[in-house]
């Protein structure tokens, strides 16, 4: 008689075997949030959770887009908050620290290490000697960490070093996207089964294809297919005061973010998030044309109407539809999702009940008119 498979023993026995492997599933238990509970929705689909540690995501935009206000400025402050611990690798020499210090981020040493890189392969052997460390560590001993990588297109590589020193600028050939696809191929397995989380941004290019014109992200499709989220961006002007008038005059931008990759809610789903000037990024932007596109919000002449899970009519005008009433919404939409994917069901199931008794009435006439 054959021997039964023994899974434990196999186990312990191919651990043994590959160092650095783990086993099982490894869902984030972890998340930050961007600071923008519509951005959140579209990549998590949960409104208070953003980018989860054990995975990469990618914020990508053209300049000026609002990735650094996010990832650098947002993300990190409310990653803080959280008790988790930040490395902030700063390939671009342009984020300051009194620029920081107006997002809400603490510098300090015991919060915060900013590392000033800019070669591919010096942030790869960081990484990698971090993670390596973190492994040696007793489990209840490591810490929550955060690197953000900003950014990934002004990283070199050595060929691009060697060549402005020689005064060659001939390119390096396509080493830079490989290099990129290399960098986050390995990140992916080796903060998989850690509580490190990997955000970087990175920048788009305008397409030239008619087909597809959405902007491209440079750096290659490689480390796009490693990384777990990818946040498209674009810039927009600002042209509403703080009133919520339109006027003629630039106030802020106005970041339309689409996520082009997500493991946790549909993908290619956008949301015009905007950024003021004087008052910076209001965490309900988005909010009110999200809830319009989803139906939820009704336009009832110059107003615009909700009904909650229970029956309880809102009716408000436009400008009033900001914090506290976003907030209910949010409070009430598993309750109202839940009862809008019932009545679908009821329906449906209604709609084939009266085909099935069309059926059953059209056979009956048949018979009938055989007889």
């Amino acid at each position: 008689m054959a021997k039964p498979f023994d899974a434990s023993k196999f186990r312990k026995s191919i651990t043994k075997s590959i160092p650095g492997m783990s086993l099982g599933f490894n869902d984030p238990t972890d998340w930050v949030s961007t600071g923008n509970f519509a951005l959140n929705y579209l990549i998590s689909g949960d409104f208070n959770k953003g980018i989860p540690l054990g995975k990469v995501t990618v914020f990508a935009g053209e300049s000026g887009a609002g990735k650094s206000y996010i990832c650098s400025g947002n993300i990190v402050k409310n990653a803080q908050e959280q008790g988790i611990y930040v490395i902030l690798v700063d390939s671009e020499n342009a984020l300051d620290e009194s620029w920081l210090h107006a997002l809400g981020v603490d510098t300090s040493d015991d919060k915060l290490l900013k590392l000033n890189m800019a070669m591919i392969d010096d942030v790869a052997k960081t990484i990698s000697e971090f993670v390596k460390e973190y492994r040696e560590m007793p489990e209840e001993a490591r810490p929550k960490v955060l690197f953000v990588i900003d950014s990934l297109g002004m990283l070199l590589t050595p060929t691009d070093v060697n060549q402005f020193e020689a005064g060659d600028m001939k390119g390096d050939m396509g080493r830079k996207p490989k290099a990129l696809t290399a960098l986050v191929r390995n990140t992916v397995n080796m903060i998989g089964a850690l509580n490190i989380g990997i955000v970087a941004t990175n920048h788009t290019y305008a397409s030239q294809d008619m087909f597809d014109p959405d902007d491209k992200i440079s750096g290659g499709q490689g480390f796009i297919y490693a990384s777990s989220i990818v946040v498209a961006m674009k810039k927009l002007k600002l042209k509403v005061d703080a009133d919520g008038n339109k006027t003629s005059q630039v106030h802020g931008i106005r970041a339309a973010c689409k996520v082009m990759k997500t493991r946790y809610n549909k993908p290619f789903e956008g949301v015009q998030v905007e950024i003021p000037y004087s008052t910076g990024m209001d965490p309900y932007s988005g909010l009110f044309d999200m809830f319009e596109t989803k139906g939820l919000l009704e336009k009832v002449g110059n107003r615009y109407k909700y009904i909650t899970s229970e029956g309880d009519e809102i009716l408000e005008f436009r400008k009033r539809w900001t914090g506290e009433l976003l907030e209910r919404v949010i409070e009430d939409l598993p309750a109202k999702e839940e009862q809008m994917l019932n009545i679908a069901k009821a329906e449906e199931e209604a709609a084939k009940a009266a085909e099935d008794a069309a059926l059953d009435a059209e056979e009956i006439t048949e018979e009938y008119i055989e007889e």
